[in-house]
């Protein structure tokens, strides 16, 4: 299908399903668990009940006007996947009133958290015109009052190298740390092992999808990326009110912040960024609580930095896992941009025949990933679609491989040596500094500060 075949498609769906209605959320509990479900409504033509089992186990309860904050809110962040089918002109919001800061908040949400899937699938339109949010109700959504436990961090574990550096580095100190998953893998299991964590101490929900979508995605309704990190943030709110923790640290990077298209707002990773963090902090300090703290622990570092701190921690080596496609099978797929980027990114702290025990492969020395590398380099127009690092910190990376590295090199770090000037002494700019766009209270940044400069020591 064409771009513009798309195009026709967009508008077509939006003449054909014209109103998208947020119906309602439920929350019951039950006697080993709460169970959440969502409602929305497609012009009375499709109907989608996604649905969110947290298990009680070490978590408390709420008031019943913090759960209905927290959870309609999750019920916002969750829409828009099932929104994207149709792209319906028209957004309905039932179970609470809006403001129009709100509304603002969330369509500048949604815009850009679809800018992915806006350009993959040929279609144009703006933030002013892609829909108009409308309220049902005048009740709005109770504000929170709630004691929290300044000790306690609320830390997002995906299984990689970030988070496993985040609970390295937070473990130690004088914090209650409870790592938090949705739909956990087993990587994320194995990376509190490797933690020396207690599995027990796990926070998680059961998020499924209504099975409709696929189906629909299937007969050719709109589909693509949409911003799951904004699910993991508006859960996170939830998760640190059930543990009553202050703080939700999560690992994102400075490296974030970069257009996956170059010179464009178009970022895989945009619900990641400073910019969603900042906006994240702004509407949930005014519209839920201030009394909750959301910030990025890693983002001072960039990810050349957390690489270098994360191949000190060699006890994660043979369980940490970045690939999604190799992830049900808990593997490196060996085949993806994730992966080759991962391989990069450690190439001047950890050696090849590390790697490979790593990897299951020399990644570096498989020519088949040409394709995937120029992207990751920047030789090709634009990155790809997905949670990787900058163009210079790859080419950084790949200079300093090229400087320690035994020859002969590898196919792919010869391939960048004929492709590309090699970087020389321009990494010290990635390597010294630390970036001031962040939200670390001091005794979080001081962690940060020791760790990296303990680093420079070695």
């Amino acid at each position: 299908m064409t771009m513009q075949d798309n195009q026709q498609k967009f508008e077509q769906l939006r003449a054909t399903y014209p109103a998208f209605t947020y119906e309602s959320f439920t929350i019951a509990e039950e006697k080993y668990q709460y169970s959440l479900r969502f409602h929305f409504n497609i012009s009375d033509k499709e109907h989608f009940y996604p649905s969110l089992v947290i298990p009680k186990q070490a978590i408390g309860n709420l008031r019943e006007e913090t759960w209905n904050t927290l959870v309609f809110h999750i019920g916002m962040a969750e829409l828009i996947s099932y929104w994207k089918a149709t792209a319906s002109p028209e957004v309905y919001i039932k179970p609470y009133h809006l403001s129009n800061n709100q509304m603002d908040w969330w369509k500048k949400l949604y815009y850009h958290g679809l800018g992915e899937f806006f350009h993959q699938n040929g279609i144009t339109t703006t933030q002013h015109e892609f829909m108009t949010i409308n309220n049902l109700t005048r009740e709005s959504a109770p504000f929170i009052h709630a004691d929290l436990d300044d000790n306690a961090v609320l830390v997002p574990v995906g299984g990689g190298k970030d988070s496993a550096v985040t609970l390295e580095l937070l473990k130690t100190k004088d914090f209650h740390v409870r790592p938090f998953a949705i739909n956990p893998r087993p990587a994320i299991l194995e990376t509190l092992d490797s933690a020396g964590l207690d599995r027990n101490t796990l926070v998680r929900a059961e998020r499924t999808i209504d099975p409709r979508l696929p189906e629909l995605n299937e007969q050719g309704f709109l589909n693509g990326h949409t911003p799951f990190s904004a699910v993991v943030a508006f859960t996170g709110l939830l998760f640190a009110g059930l543990t009553n923790s202050k703080h939700i640290a999560l690992s994102n990077e400075s490296s974030a912040n970069e257009a996956t298209i170059p010179g464009t707002s178009i970022n895989h990773q945009y619900s990641k960024t400073y910019e969603f963090e900042k906006d994240f902090r702004t509407y949930y300090q005014n519209f839920i609580s201030g009394r909750f703290n959301y910030f990025s622990f890693l983002r001072p570092l960039n990810e050349l930095q957390i690489a270098s701190l994360f191949s000190h921690f060699k006890n994660h080596f043979p369980t940490f896992k970045s690939c999604n496609r190799g992830s049900q099978d808990n593997v490196w797929c060996g085949e993806c941009a994730k992966c080759l980027f991962t391989a990069i990114i450690l190439s001047p702290f950890v050696n090849r025949e590390t790697q490979e025990r790593i990897f299951g492969k020399d990644l570096l020395n498989d020519d088949s990933l040409i394709p995937l590398f120029d992207q990751l380099t920047g030789i090709a127009n634009e990155k790809p679609f997905e949670c990787v690092g900058t163009i210079d910190e790859v080419n950084t990376a790949l200079s300093m491989a090229a400087q320690t590295w035994q020859k002969p090199h590898p196919a792919l770090l010869q391939h960048f040596e004929n492709q590309k000037t090699l970087a020389g002494g321009f990494y010290e700019n990635l390597l010294n500094g630390l970036d001031d766009r962040h939200f670390l209270e001091d005794r979080f940044l001081k962690i940060i500060k020791e760790a990296w400069d303990e680093q420079k020591d070695h």
